[in-house]
């Protein structure tokens, strides 16, 4: 990853960009070489795919979520960001659902091990949310900060070029406030946008984060950011952060969820759970992966390749003799006990960034945040009632 962050706001500069000159944005970051992704609408679902134009974003769109519930709508007809976040994670183009690993080839009676290049893209990734920034570091941490590195994630993670977006407004499933990890990006960003549409006037409030977000933003025509300019900026995002639809009391939760192994709560979510598997597709900070070889039916050639798997599918747990989480319960528990719990231990952050897709995309509409509520009303149940039996003892 480029070490050309800024780590203060000191060392950045902010600007403005009128809505007439955004084109000329994507035009000077295509200019420099970066194949541009950003949102799109598509069958009735925001989605990550290339850009070229104002035109691919959705503009004139928002979206309305709840849990097992996703619909895309009008909204203001001008806004270019007025969507939240869809299915689809940005992590997909730095850890890809399906890589192929190596290929063999036998010729002349001689297997031959073929390497794969994983040539990376310079790649812009424009109308990254905070909470996905974030995914990002905690996907860095994984891949990057152990003594095993991905390789083909660094790769591509080095030619990658972020251009947030700051929330103007918060899903009914969001509750990143509550995760430290948005709604305003504060790290992690080459540049960071917060879109002011008023009556008679629709700019962006730009924010660089890097040498190179500034050197963009220097072929663009662009003024110095106002006072004003910056107060209606800030109140946009304030007011985000008081519209969460959901929160998450993070308070000694670890602590919680270690004394709640053989918690009611389990049974009680295993029978509502499918074991589908949507929660961890949709999750940016998923990272679980299964290997599968594969041989041409004469032998002559073969492939390995890595696919993303979940913790809920029975196969994942496998090994000689059984199925290590056979059950629903066990699975649900397991997932939800690493996001919250044993990822900090392993990673020493959080691997839930508050994003709320697990529970958008959930189809019997489980909730993460009411599941760690339920746990924490049982232990403080449980601790009353032992402080109560000590003093009448």
């Amino acid at each position: 990853m480029r070490m050309t962050r800024a780590s203060t706001e000191k060392s950045r500069s902010q600007q403005v960009i009128e809505r007439r000159d955004f084109q000329l944005l994507l035009d000077a970051l295509m200019a420099k070489g970066y194949r541009l992704i950003g949102p799109r609408a598509r069958d009735g679902a925001l989605v990550y795919d290339e850009i070229a134009a104002v035109a691919d974003l959705p503009v004139g769109l928002t979206d309305e979520q709840e849990r097992g519930t996703y619909r895309l709508k009008a909204g203001d007809p001008e806004r270019l960001f007025g969507c939240g976040l869809g299915p689809h994670s940005w992590k997909k183009y730095l850890y890809p659902p399906e890589l192929r690993l190596w290929q063999a080839q036998r010729q002349n009676g001689n297997m031959t091990i073929v390497p794969e290049p994983h040539a990376p893209e310079r790649l812009a990734l424009i109308g990254m949310r905070a909470c996905e920034i974030q995914a990002l570091a905690v996907l860095d941490k994984v891949l990057l900060g152990g003594a095993y590195v991905d390789r083909a994630y660094q790769a591509q993670r080095e030619q990658v070029l972020v251009v947030a977006v700051n929330c103007g407004r918060a899903g009914k499933t969001c509750f990143c406030a509550s995760m430290n990890s948005g709604p305003r990006a504060s790290t992690g960003f080459d540049l960071a946008l917060t879109e002011v549409l008023e009556r008679d006037r629709h700019y962006f409030v730009v924010e660089s984060g890097s040498k190179v977000g500034a050197d963009v933003l220097s072929a663009v025509p662009t003024s110095p950011a106002l006072e004003a300019d910056l107060q209606k900026a800030n109140a946009i995002i304030e007011q985000t952060a008081g519209q969460m639809g959901r929160s998450l009391d993070t308070h000694r939760l670890q602590e919680m969820l270690y004394a709640s192994t053989e918690s009611p709560v389990w049974d009680e979510v295993a029978a509502r759970c499918l074991t589908c598997g949507n929660c961890t597709l949709v999750c940016p900070t998923c990272f679980c992966t299964t290997v599968e070889d594969y041989t041409d039916l004469t032998g002559e050639t073969g492939s390995r390749v890595r696919r993303w798997d979940s913790c809920f599918t029975m196969d994942f747990s496998y090994i000689v003799g059984g199925h290590v989480r056979a059950s629903a319960r066990a699975r649900y528990r397991q997932w939800m006990m690493h996001k919250l719990a044993t990822w900090k231990d392993q990673f020493g952050t959080s691997g839930c960034v508050g994003c709320g897709r697990c529970i958008t995309w959930c189809p019997v509409g489980i909730d993460i945040t009411e599941e760690a509520q339920t746990i924490r009303a049982q232990n403080e149940a449980k601790q009353d009632t032992g402080t109560r039996r000590k003093k009448t003892s």
